[in-house]
């Protein structure tokens, strides 16, 4: 039996299907964000990032660094076992604590990571429910496909953001039956956001829970940056609020915020929470560190704001392609997925600025796409020399504008 012909098989069709994925060797520089060191095959580079989702710089904070560092020095680095195994360390117990308070609910519990956050936490919760019927937004993303699927429930896919089409579904569904309806509040491809008051609307309705993933909107948007359905004033109808650590807050983790009863049933029963290893003190101090500070400052989101603004100008201005919309997701369409790679390609090499092409599975084939994600820290010389470059790649490979 060849078994590596399996894997180069599997391969070669990645290259086939212009979905084969490098990655750049980015090295961060404490305190000089956006700016990194690209080591390319020709040695290190000086490169400016226009993709991270670390989207205030939060990473790179002192008190956020100085959290972690005191942390590490005084309790070491690993957690030392899963939650149930002498894994529940203070700092820990502190940032759920911050994390219930962010989205008033009773409790909160951490995960390793916002995708295990979705995709256990979603499969344990409908489980727990017997004959539950899931709604689920059609470009949710694959953690939240995931742990549908894995509950093994019947599910329903309503089209994106179509309250019309999720009535419908819930209407012609089992009155007696649980029902769950899945959404994100921000979607990071489009940049667009969910109805979440008429979704709740909905579920109060049709007597549905409601589960939101705030992964790109946590930190970014209302009041003490609890999100974008807090913006909306709409976070205390929603049942289940799931999040990230590891993006508007500069960290690792995931995490769900819900009522005692709700929290205590996935420390219970959810297995990617249970049998992995807990997150180290260190990253559990520095989240919380970015937590309370992104609660008590505005400051940051007013200028990331004002940052995702000017670069939206700029960029129409210049005449690309900038697809609309209100959020701080900048997505420049391109339509091609090999043109896509080679856009980025002369950007990192000609132009010094790091963005990661968008292609298929992540976007639909034919909306391939450059995702820009502005920060505080791009001032008005980063962003003009964006600007320079974009329209530059653009006329050498005589893309649509």
């Amino acid at each position: 039996m060849n078994y590596q012909a399996f894997f180069t098989d599997a391969v070669d069709q990645l290259h086939d299907e212009r979905r084969y994925r490098v990655f750049a060797d980015l090295e961060r520089h404490a305190g000089c964000f956006p700016h990194a060191t690209w080591h390319s095959v020709d040695g290190p580079r000086k490169v400016v990032v226009w993709c991270s989702n670390d989207y205030l710089g939060m990473g790179q904070h002192p008190d956020v660094i100085a959290a972690m560092v005191a942390t590490a020095t005084r309790m070491g680095t690993g957690a030392g076992g899963t939650r149930n195994i002498a894994g529940s360390h203070h700092p820990m117990v502190e940032l759920e604590q911050e994390l219930a308070d962010l989205h008033g609910k009773d409790a909160a519990l951490v995960f390793t990571s916002g995708y295990v956050s979705n995709e256990t936490g979603i499969s344990t919760l409908v489980k727990l429910m017997p004959g539950c019927i899931v709604f689920c937004d059609a470009m949710n993303h694959n953690s939240m496909i995931e742990g549908v699927r894995q509950s093994g429930a019947t599910k329903h896919i309503f089209r994106h953001n179509d309250v019309a089409h999720l009535e419908e579904l819930l209407a012609a569904a089992d009155p007696k039956a649980p029902k769950l309806i899945v959404f994100e509040t921000l979607y990071s491809m489009d940049g667009d956001v969910a109805p979440v008051g008429q979704i709740c609307d909905l579920a109060d309705r049709f007597d549905a829970m409601t589960y939101a993933d705030e992964v790109h909107a946590v930190g970014l948007y209302g009041p003490r940056g609890a999100g974008m359905a807090a913006q909306q004033g709409e976070m205390h109808r929603v049942d289940v609020m799931e999040g990230t650590l590891a993006k508007a807050f500069g960290c690792l983790g995931g995490y769900i915020a819900a009522d005692t009863n709700i929290i205590d049933a996935l420390r219970g029963y959810a297995p990617g929470f249970i049998f992995t290893t807990a997150l180290p003190p260190a990253i559990c101090a520095a989240a919380t560190a970015a937590v309370r500070h992104l609660k008590a400052s505005d400051m940051e989101r007013h200028r990331h704001q004002d940052s995702v603004r000017r670069v939206k100008q700029v960029l129409a201005a210049a005449g690309l392609p900038v697809m609309h919309n209100d959020t701080h997701i900048v997505p420049v369409f391109v339509g091609d997925p090999d043109k896509c790679k080679e856009a980025t390609d002369l950007l990192l090499e000609e132009h010094g600025i790091y963005i990661q092409p968008i292609n298929y599975p992540t976007v639909r084939k034919g909306t391939e796409r450059l995702r820009i994600t502005p920060t505080p820290l791009h001032d008005d010389e980063l962003t003009s020399a964006l600007a320079d470059a974009l329209v530059d790649v653009w006329k050498r490979l005589e893309l649509p504008r």
